[in-house]
């Protein structure tokens, strides 16, 4: 089993269907939270709406499309993150997060998407890591700039969010 130990406090570990619980439940109370950005939460409804996407995780990951893992604090799964997207032929990824609302302010994603980046180039031999947020979503842009990412652009009305069009900032390193 995967497990990609930061610090004393957090991990990155291979998602198990044994968490399906605790990532719904995660989902659901943090639900108004993170829908202003993420348009999978009106998606996931139920537990076996989680199962189903640590299922499909644990298949992407065996075809080498992507990687997701789950941060761990302290014992306890916090949130996601991982490379949504594995691009092999270009040597590339593109990094996703998200946290439960009580965990922020730790600074618990700046250190998982920074380990996620440390592995995706020393580990992975990958020449180009990229994260994409809206342009309105402070703090999630907060952490590739506070990790020293260049922001390179905006697509213009790219991502369908909520009933609206959103700007995407592109950021890489």
């Amino acid at each position: 089993m995967f497990t990609y130990y930061i610090n004393q406090n957090i991990s990155l570990k291979f998602p198990e269907l044994k968490d399906a619980d605790r990532i719904f439940q995660l989902t659901d109370r943090s639900r108004e939270y993170l829908r202003e950005w993420l348009p999978w939460v009106d998606f996931t409804k139920t537990v076996e709406n989680s199962r189903k996407f640590i299922q499909i995780s644990r298949q992407d990951y065996i075809d080498q499309k992507s990687m997701v893992t789950f941060i761990v604090w302290k014992g306890k799964v916090v949130g996601v993150a991982g490379f949504n997207q594995i691009d092999w032929s270009n040597k590339s990824v593109q990094i996703g997060y998200w946290l439960d609302k009580n965990y922020e302010g730790k600074g618990i994603m700046t250190k998982s998407v920074e380990a996620l980046t440390d592995y995706a180039f020393n580990q992975l031999s990958i020449n180009r890591v990229e994260i994409k947020a809206a342009v309105n979503n402070k703090k999630s842009r907060a952490i590739p700039e506070r990790l020293g990412f260049v922001k390179e652009g905006i697509m213009q009305q790219a991502e369908w969010i909520n009933d609206r069009f959103e700007d995407i900032v592109v950021y890489g390193k």
